[in-house]
């Protein structure tokens, strides 16, 4: 999952070399936690929000196949 969350942040922003991807395993639950350069924070995020929920949304999808939870987390 991580790697599919890099590759689609990545995509998104102007400077890609500052997109840090990280990723703790619990059991069945993944958290993920995304940190982008301050100037790239609303391409990721999207007005209202709707970028960051479609990321999301296309995460846990891709989790469903694998039986697993995963939460992602967008920061600085």
């Amino acid at each position: 999952m991580k790697e599919l969350v890099e590759f689609i942040v990545k995509s998104l922003v102007d400077h890609p070399e500052q997109v840090v991807v990280t990723e703790e395993i619990r059991g069945e639950d993944h958290q993920i936690s995304v940190n982008v350069a301050p100037d790239d924070m609303g391409k990721v995020i999207g007005k209202q929000g709707r970028i960051a929920k479609a990321i999301r949304t296309v995460v846990k999808s891709a989790a469903i196949k694998s039986d697993i939870q995963v939460s992602v987390e967008i920061g600085e």
